[in-house]
């Protein structure tokens, strides 16, 4: 990896999301997002005041990164659209990175240990979390998925099978903490704060150029349909006519 990489990194999986530069894989800075305003106001300001606070111009990133998701759909969108702008600009790649791998990287246990796998879940609302499964060195061990809390843990019984220890992370864990004690009672460890995302995000890119893809190649994980689509499914099946 070239020396003095700096990354420019952004989430907006969630409300407030992140924004981080990374040099080398260590964090410069890392911000919060105002989750009073939406992306689409704040950015690419935001993005422009870490730059400053840094005192580091947009020329000088050599590589973006931004959260895929799962997540809010609008702000995913915002995210991956302001980030292909600026890397199309400047003729950059863009490392994508999904919140389940970022959370996970975020609690990876001390001592590796296949019995003590970690579990992400965020908050999918509908009564739904979006979920996945790693073992302590992140290796995925249960695909994506967005279901009830009870119907996940379902899923999982054959991996679970003879853990003895589960740590839980994510807003979906803190959220359904009860559905989870109930199944799983003192197996379960549940982080009770959800990280910023972003500097992580950023730490991965600068580790792994050879994930950088060119902006257009960026593909957003929903793992569920959006609430419109759903909606205009629903509107098709009682033979309302599609709408141009």
């Amino acid at each position: 990896m070239p020396s003095d990489v700096l990354v420019l990194a952004l989430d907006t999986s969630s409300a407030g999301g992140s924004a981080a530069l990374v040099r080398d894989g260590a964090g410069v800075i890392e911000r919060a997002g105002d989750a009073s305003r939406t992306h689409g106001e704040r950015l690419p300001r935001e993005l422009m005041t870490l730059l400053e606070e840094a005192q580091a111009t947009l020329d000088a990133v050599d590589r973006f990164a931004v959260c895929i998701g799962p997540g809010s759909f609008t702000g995913l969108r915002v995210g991956i659209a302001t980030i292909q702008g600026l890397a199309l600009s400047l003729h950059r790649r863009v490392v994508p990175v999904s919140a389940f791998e970022a959370l996970a990287v975020n609690c990876q246990l001390p001592t590796p240990n296949r019995h003590s796998p970690t579990a992400i879940w965020i908050d999918a609302h509908r009564g739904e979390v979006f979920a996945a499964l790693y073992d302590s060195t992140g290796r995925e061990i249960a695909p994506p998925t967005a279901m009830k809390p009870e119907a996940t843990l379902d899923a999982w019984s054959a991996a679970l099978g003879d853990v003895d220890r589960i740590r839980f992370a994510g807003d979906g864990a803190i959220r359904y903490r009860d559905a989870i004690v109930k199944r799983l009672g003192s197996a379960a460890f549940i982080d009770d704060a959800v990280p910023l995302l972003a500097g992580t995000i950023g730490a991965i890119a600068a580790a792994h150029e050879e994930r950088a893809v060119r902006p257009h190649a960026l593909v957003p994980l929903y793992v569920r349909r959006s609430d419109a689509e759903l909606a205009r499914d629903r509107r098709h099946a009682a033979g309302e006519p599609r709408r141009t």
